[in-house]
């Protein structure tokens, strides 16, 4: 038989955005002994979300609360907001498929930074519209060039990450709001600050759910470490919150990650720790880049960009780091397809990294 497909899904190629670290062992027939490539913490959960997580188990026979009302309310007093002005999905991903099939006709354009998180693409093509980008200007996203593209191609959605993913980079707050400023009417910013807990200074301006142009997506899976348990939120004007509850699946959330989500948030000390922790673990990928006359790319996430100064040679090393048991990505796109992105890992993982690479380096 014929199967019925859509049009958009007869188009699309039979791909994913990432490829992951088990795909690839179970390819190889080879275990991963340092797994630094896929943005997880090596830092761990908080131990308050661990106790309450490992309480709620034996109740997971239960649906999670489809409003996820308790943990919307402890967000909204953490940033000052009121609840309806909060929704809470399964991982920033998801919610980027919701703000794409609520925001985006079939071939209407959005626009965003080629070589920027690429799951963005992927929902965009997923529902039949276009995708325009601009260049990263050195290896940062180029706030300007995002809004001179919004307002070429009249685009009802833009993207832009602070701080970026793939490279660590950020632009000050004072940058990130005349961008909001900037963005044309009908036209709304899909702001994706996953890694804004990172930040060493404050780059985030302050929220404002009164403007309905912008979207602020946050998560829970990199610096409070609940990656596999996929949830996270994200802050806009209480229209369009509406607009992601009239398409959300409502018990999306599983009721351990629910639990989890706001135990950790309630956990004052466990942030600060893990900024530490992340803070040293990028010092050392620095020193290292440094002693080996390779730049490395200041960041403000949990890995660090470093050049290898061109593809061939990044894709080279990213493949004997693979001979080698260590799991590591790459950007896809030039000029930033020179580097290596290096996971901040455990002192362990960074020791084999580090053995690794050097066996490499010298033949690049």
């Amino acid at each position: 038989m014929t199967i019925p497909f859509t049009n958009i899904v007869k188009e699309l190629p039979a791909s994913t955005p990432f490829v992951g670290p088990e795909t690839i062992e179970r390819e190889r027939e080879q275990i991963f002994q340092a797994r630094i490539g896929a943005n997880e913490s090596a830092f761990g959960i908080s131990p308050a979300a661990l106790s309450a997580m490992a309480d709620s188990l034996s109740r997971s026979c239960w649906y999670a609360d489809p409003e996820n009302y308790e943990l919307r309310a402890a967000l909204a007093d953490r940033h000052n907001v009121d609840m309806d002005e909060i929704v809470v999905d399964a991982g920033i991903d998801s919610l980027l498929g919701l703000t794409v099939r609520m925001l985006l006709n079939p071939g209407s354009v959005a626009v965003t930074s080629r070589g920027a998180y690429p799951t963005f693409n992927y929902h965009v093509a997923g529902f039949g519209a276009g995708l325009e980008t601009v260049p990263y200007k050195g290896f940062h996203e180029d706030p300007q060039a995002l809004i001179d593209a919004t307002n070429q191609y009249k685009a009802p959605l833009v993207y832009f990450a602070n701080p970026d993913n793939p490279m660590g980079t950020w632009h000050n707050s004072s940058t990130v709001s005349q961008l909001i400023d900037s963005v044309p009417d009908n036209t709304i910013l899909a702001l994706d600050e996953a890694y804004i807990e990172f930040a060493e200074t404050d780059i985030a301006p302050p929220v404002d759910p009164s403007n309905p142009n912008v979207i602020r997506y946050r998560t829970f899976s990199k610096a409070y470490g609940m990656a596999g348990q996929r949830i996270a939120y994200a802050i806009a004007h209480r229209d369009i919150i509406s607009g992601f509850n009239k398409i959300r699946n409502h018990f999306g959330i599983n009721r351990v990650a629910q639990i989890g989500a706001l135990a950790s948030l309630q956990d004052e000390t466990f942030i600060p720790k893990v900024k530490t922790q992340v803070a040293a673990a990028r010092q050392r990928v620095m020193d290292f880049a440094a002693t080996r006359g390779l730049y490395a790319e200041p960041s403000y996430t949990n890995f660090v960009a470093v050049d290898l100064k061109s593809k061939e040679r990044a894709v080279a090393m990213i493949q004997h780091l693979a001979d080698n048991a260590i799991f590591m990505r790459m950007p896809g796109a030039d000029p930033l397809n020179r580097c290596i992105r290096v996971g901040l890992g455990s002192q362990e993982e960074f020791d084999l990294f580090v053995k690794a690479f050097d066996t490499g380096f010298s033949s690049l």
